[in-house]
């Protein structure tokens, strides 16, 4: 069933979005929401996806006093929204620059990132009275409820200039001579610009699909093969030994080519996961292995030194020193590191510190887009203006947020992007 409706009155705290509507000509009602009828089949902007890319767009394309329909399939507006940074939102971080994402081609993210900064971000929020705090690492977060954003973005949308079309997917895309028209729950909708905004394949219990990429290949436009990122590693049968470590999480350097992270690294009954980890995913490629430095704080010949002060202690129980004991005694495992440490030779010392300073994992997978994050790869920026997110080759269209290829850091990176390529299409359309 589709439900369209305007946005709610500032101050209203509803949290859901339905409606009694069984077609777009009925009309609904209701005392708090204000649900109406539908105002006409053409507008300015059709917007695809109810993200956070997509809300942003919206609300900024109305303020410039643009028509919007704004179409998602699920019933309810921000469902990525709603459950990230444990339901609190890390919904930007102040260290934002186009250095912290993925792309083929790495300068594309700059402009929208320069024209639309995490203060601007911080400022929206403040104006709407959400309270907020800074984590580690630059990333801010709701102090309550990662429903006020979604309350925020729907809010900005400009009343009588918005509609919203929850619940029933889209049938058709095509073109004609006014722009585009949008096959709806058996209706045609027409606009001059189509933004589209539904994210990657990535966490699909959301209703996440590859839908974008295929309306991209058919307005015959490139798309960079996508894959999970922000992702648990799988580890293969061999690796039985770590698996034993479920729940055990220490403080690492992780490193793939010239990537590097330190963060902490959490082992699953699966495999390997946690921030470090999660950050690296994006960057690994199937079938090759990554670093684990488990002594990130250690330099210089520390076991060495520990041998010449105690060499009747085991490498066990030096290591229980800066690890979690499950994880020593596994490491030790794997070093042989039985002995006292005063019966082991000093090459063999320094080879096991070196081991465990650059310990390599071979993943055999990942957990997939069930439990990715976000996408890797997407609609290609060769295709794209880097000032307005428009396809080059075909007027009118846009592609914003995670559907493009550009892929930031795990701490509020992906949320910048999409409030930052929202604002350069909803500028422009």
């Amino acid at each position: 069933m589709l439900s369209i409706a305007l946005r709610c009155s500032p101050g209203q705290s509803e949290k859901s979005y339905p409606s009694n509507c069984s077609n777009l000509d009925e009309t609904c009602s209701s005392s708090r929401l204000g649900w109406v009828t539908s105002r006409g089949h053409t507008h300015d902007v059709i917007v695809l996806g109810a993200g956070g890319a997509g809300l942003m767009c919206a609300g900024v394309a109305s303020q410039r006093g643009r028509k919007v329909l704004l179409v998602d399939h699920n019933k309810q507006p921000g469902r990525k929204i709603l459950i990230s940074g444990g339901g609190r939102c890390n919904f930007t971080n102040v260290g934002t620059e186009a250095a912290n994402f993925l792309s083929q081609n790495p300068h594309f993210a700059k402009s929208a990132l320069s024209r639309y900064t995490p203060r601007d971000f911080v400022a929206l929020v403040d104006r709407h009275g959400i309270a907020w705090h800074e984590k580690m690492l630059g990333q801010l977060f709701c102090d309550g409820s990662a429903q006020q954003i979604v309350d925020m973005l729907v809010a900005e949308c400009v009343r009588d200039l918005v509609e919203f079309a929850f619940g029933a997917p889209v049938e058709r895309v095509t073109t004609s001579d006014d722009g585009f028209q949008l096959a709806l729950a058996g209706q045609q909708y027409s606009a001059g610009s189509l933004v589209v905004a539904t994210g990657g394949p990535s966490i699909p219990k959301l209703g996440a699909t590859g839908f974008a990429y295929d309306l991209a290949r058919q307005f015959g436009l490139k798309v960079v093969e996508p894959r999970p990122a922000l992702v648990p590693f799988t580890l293969a049968a061999d690796e039985a030994l770590f698996k034993e470590l479920s729940g055990v999480a220490t403080q690492t350097v992780v490193r793939f080519g010239k990537a590097a992270f330190r963060e902490a690294s959490l082992f699953t009954h699966k495999g390997l996961s946690g921030p470090a980890m999660l950050q690296i995913s994006s960057y690994w490629r199937h079938g090759e292995a990554i670093s684990v430095d488990f002594l990130p704080e250690r330099t210089g010949e520390w076991l060495l030194a520990h041998k010449r002060k105690s060499p009747k202690r085991h490498l066990q129980s030096v290591l229980c020193e800066v690890l979690p004991d499950r994880l020593a005694q596994a490491l030790c495992a794997r070093l042989d590191g039985t002995s006292p440490i005063g019966q082991m030779g000093d090459k063999a010392l320094s080879q096991a510190q070196a081991q465990l300073k650059d310990w390599s994992f071979r993943p055999s997978g990942t957990e997939g887009f069930a439990k990715a994050e976000v996408t890797v790869g997407g609609v290609s920026t060769a295709e794209l203006s880097s000032r307005d997110m428009s396809a080059k080759r075909v007027p009118g269209l846009h592609f914003i947020g995670e559907c493009v290829d550009v892929t930031g850091w795990l701490g509020g990176y992906n949320f910048q992007w999409a409030w930052a390529s929202g604002v350069a299409a909803g500028e422009a359309v």
